[in-house]
């Protein structure tokens, strides 16, 4: 999720430098439950092939447990708000940590594949506190001027995330000489891949006993006093009764939106609704996970041998960091909508471009020369026009295109379809990609090229809008 920038209220200052990096600190704190979301959602990448073999998994066996996790997501997502609500943001991170830290022990050491899909479903409950937490804390601490630029923080911390993860696969896979298999200190590679989360769980657990509670938590508890000192020390020189009074009458007006709030038009739900679940479910159905869930497969796939698939993986990782930034930069000059077209013409040629050249993969054998070349391009470039769309303006967008009543409703029943089809791509490729990846990736394109008249015919613009006006 991201929260919009909105001005500074009337009278209130900008946070001054001193103060303005405690509030990068504690936003960068609450950050690394994106960087954890990042990390574990592609960790999986470079243990699916020692997890095929350790567990003689079939390809759609093996999907099922990369993709597990994405249904705990959705649990968790739907369970961190409510929580937060009854006991503090920070505790929900805590909770979040811990979970990280012990899926990530309990998957590093499984005795069966129904087991490990355990350990990767709890995960996966973290995986979704962490996508809610995160931008809710960090909305709530940052001074109205910084909003949005230290709301960017998450989606750069998720895509930081992915980068490590790949970097800490490479590393392991050297140590065991290049096998997914190979052990080191008894203890697979693969397993080690998926273990050494826990460093970064823990890390993120003890970052959340030095940040402060939200001050819109403290005030709806009561403690007024405790939220005044955060909101000095995160704002500054402000009006400390009136910030108060006037974040607990935000909070007084607040509606809580409920589904029935949804209910209407001809399809069931409101134009709008539905709007919201096309970006999400066309943010999915490209591809884009299979990246980063399966990359080192699919270049093994055609002749890479192990370690230099990790590379690839993590030289795609570094594109993505480079296509955020890109998005980050321009979303607010150009617009929504004309990234989001930029993106979706540039994700459907690259992925048409890749269908083709895996068309000459003939069983086991590499690519040819030519074509291998322009599936490695075709891949980058496919993550690139993502990354600098698709990947930051949807949601960017759900934080802005529902009206102010059923914003929160809204944004989970997108976010529930979000997760709901990045299940669907990620358990089914694995079967789609032994049948034939070639229109594999022609049926993502298609689905690339189908966003554009979506994109002209139903997503409003939302650049320069206040949220007020969109409702």
């Amino acid at each position: 999720m991201t929260s919009t920038a909105q001005a500074p209220q009337q009278g209130a200052k900008a946070a001054t430098p001193e103060h303005l990096g405690h509030v990068v600190f504690i936003t960068a704190a609450a950050a690394m439950g994106g960087f954890l979301f990042g990390y574990d959602s592609s960790v999986i990448n470079g243990a699916n092939g020692g997890i095929q073999a350790r567990f003689d998994l079939s390809s759609g066996a093996t999907g099922t447990v990369a993709a597990c996790a994405l249904l705990g997501s959705a649990v968790g997502a739907a369970l961190a708000g409510r929580i937060a609500d009854r006991i503090g943001r920070i505790r929900v991170m805590q909770i979040a940590a811990v979970l990280f830290a012990v899926s990530a022990v309990g998957s590093g050491l499984p005795f069966a594949a129904w087991d490990l899909a355990a350990w990767r479903v709890l995960g996966g409950i973290a995986i979704g506190m962490a996508s809610v937490i995160g931008p809710a804390y960090i909305a709530e601490v940052a001074p109205p001027a910084y909003r949005g630029r230290l709301a960017s923080f998450q989606q750069a911390a998720i895509v930081i995330g992915i980068a490590v993860s790949q970097l800490v696969n490479w590393a392991i896979l050297n140590m065991a000489d290049g096998e997914e298999r190979g052990q080191i200190a008894g203890i697979e590679a693969w397993q080690w891949m998926l273990g050494v989360m826990v460093v970064p769980a823990v890390i993120y657990g003890l970052l959340s006993f030095a940040i402060p509670e939200s001050p819109r938590f403290l005030i709806s508890v009561g403690r007024i006093d405790d939220a005044k000192k955060v909101l000095a020390d995160v704002e500054g020189d402000i009006n400390l009764d009136a910030r108060v009074a006037e974040i607990d009458e935000a909070m007084r007006s607040d509606h809580k939106s409920t589904f029935r709030d949804l209910l209407g038009g001809r399809f069931g739900l409101l134009p709008i609704v539905w709007i919201g679940i096309g970006l999400s479910v066309f943010q999915q159905l490209v591809g884009i996970n299979v990246i980063f869930y399966y990359s080192n497969l699919l270049w093994q796939s055609v002749g890479v041998d192990p370690s230099s698939s990790f590379f690839y993986s993590f030289e795609t990782s570094i594109i993505n960091i480079i296509g955020t930034v890109i998005a980050m930069i321009f979303v607010d000059r150009i617009g929504r909508k004309p990234l989001a077209l930029i993106g979706s013409i540039g994700m459907g040629i690259s992925l048409a471009l890749a269908a083709w050249a895996f068309s000459y993969q003939s069983g086991n054998d590499p690519l040819p020369t030519a074509q291998g070349v322009v599936a490695l391009i075709a891949a980058n470039a496919f993550v690139l026009f993502f990354a600098l769309s698709w990947g930051v303006v949807v949601w960017v967008m759900l934080g802005e295109v529902f009206p102010n009543k059923i914003r929160a409703a809204a944004l989970g029943v997108a976010a529930s379809a979000q997760w709901i089809a990045n299940w669907a791509i990620t358990i089914t490729f694995p079967d789609l990609a032994e049948w034939n990846l070639s229109l594999t990736y022609v049926m993502y394109a298609v689905f690339a090229f189908l966003s554009i008249p979506f994109i002209l015919k139903f997503v409003p613009e939302t650049k320069g809008k206040t949220l007020e006006e969109m409702g």
